[in-house]
């Protein structure tokens, strides 16, 4: 069993930066590829950016590429999401999520998730 825990959500105005973290117990964290992901209310959870187990490779969103940056430190069992440049519309829960494979854009690859935190970006 994989636990995630995330941190760093808040208020922020557009133009202005958040870094969440998600911190992971439970099962060797380094065999895992992470993904984050977005809810806004009323839609369908989105994929924002992955990362594979190794941290070598990552994945964006068209929407958040340029702005968005994603990396893990496996020594300290977490991975992080550098917001820069935040918008309205990138304002929701973001959720971290895990699984034993390859990095997916794809929600329902990932068996592992956490409670998620509130972004919110005000114009």
């Amino acid at each position: 069993q994989v636990q995630l825990v995330e941190s760093g959500g808040g208020l922020v105005q557009a133009g202005g930066s958040l870094r969440l973290s998600c911190a992971a117990s439970g099962r060797t964290f380094s065999d895992y590829s992470r993904g984050w992901f977005h809810q806004a209310p009323g839609k369908e959870r989105e994929f924002v950016a992955g990362i594979s187990w190794s941290g070598d490779n990552t994945y964006y969103a068209d929407s958040v590429k340029g702005r968005f940056t994603i990396s893990r430190d496996n020594a300290k069992n977490t991975v992080y999401l550098q917001m820069n440049s935040l918008k309205p519309e990138d304002t929701a829960v973001y959720s971290c999520a895990a699984r034993t494979y390859g990095t997916s854009r794809d929600p329902n690859d990932y068996k592992y998730w956490g409670q998620g935190t509130q972004v919110t970006v005000s114009s």
